[in-house]
């Protein structure tokens, strides 16, 4: 079993979300927050700030004059926008780089990432979770960022992780557990910790597979869930754990969901594909 210090003392590695875009998305949480509030934090934060104006001048959002301020982007592509901009650009810098273990190419992850976000955010919708689909969206970005720090010991114990897969049932997950001493799920949150996520996002992050009753009695949890399965479902960038986890149809009960219901959200996915792949290609 690996020296689980060893695979702590990673996250370091990492290079951190900048606070400030948590700050972001827990202020455009707040019922009584205003948008001139929101623009006066991202403005703390000139690299947040200089990004978010690349981004909002290009061609994805197809603006017919240049936006100069915060306030002006907050006024023509929407808070929404605006919150999920600044979460993609705090994190793709880690996501985009090459990746050992799970069998993806260099920024397969983060494709991954970022179109698991949108089906979450299409999930959220669905089920009236507005008030925190913010935090749904950055969820499902971040779910997998613990196999940024567990890849290269993944990599090196994959053989005894696939015959337990293969030969002994075991979940992916459950596999690197038992091989390694810890899962991408618990490294994940350990980051989270680190990086003074909300305790709810790091719930998640750390549950997203739902390996336990309480995360699949938990909507959020459940919702980002949902989300990898159906991006697995699709195949996107899958890798070599793929579908190897367990897929808990009660959750699907539980939330009345029915397969014509998976069928449509993968559509909708399907026919937003292009702009992913520019927002991808942007960010």
């Amino acid at each position: 079993m690996t020296d689980l210090k060893d695979i702590v003392g990673q996250i370091d590695q990492l290079e951190p979300i900048p606070p400030i875009a948590g700050q972001i998305m827990a202020l455009a949480e707040e019922p009584d927050s205003s948008l001139s509030e929101i623009a006066e934090l991202i403005l703390n934060d000139p690299a947040i700030t200089a990004n978010l104006l690349k981004t909002c001048n290009s061609a994805y959002f197809g603006l017919n004059r240049k936006v100069d301020s915060v306030r002006d982007a907050i006024g023509f592509v929407g808070l929404d926008h605006i919150v999920r901009l600044v979460m993609l650009n705090s994190v793709s810098k880690n996501f985009n780089k090459q990746s050992q273990g799970y069998g993806l190419g260099e920024g397969e992850l983060w494709r991954h990432a970022v179109t698991s976000a949108h089906v979450a955010k299409i999930l959220a919708g669905k089920f009236g979770r507005s008030r925190h689909k913010h935090l749904i969206y950055t969820a499902a970005l971040l779910k997998d960022i613990g196999k940024l720090i567990l890849g290269r010991f993944v990599a090196f114990s994959f053989e005894e992780i696939n015959i337990l897969v293969n030969s002994k049932g075991y979940s992916f997950n459950d596999a690197e557990k038992k091989i390694i001493g810890m899962n991408h799920e618990e490294i994940g949150a350990m980051v989270g910790k680190q990086w003074c996520f909300s305790d709810k996002l790091i719930f998640i992050i750390g549950h997203h597979h739902l390996s336990n009753e309480t995360a699949r009695e938990d909507l959020e949890t459940s919702l980002v869930y949902l989300a990898d399965i159906i991006c697995m479902m699709m195949g996107v960038c899958t890798g070599a754990d793929g579908l190897s986890y367990r897929f808990y149809g009660d959750v699907l009960k539980r939330m009345d969901l029915t397969e014509k219901d998976l069928q449509a959200i993968i559509a909708e996915t399907g026919e937003n594909q292009q702009k992913i792949e520019h927002l991808l290609n942007l960010i």
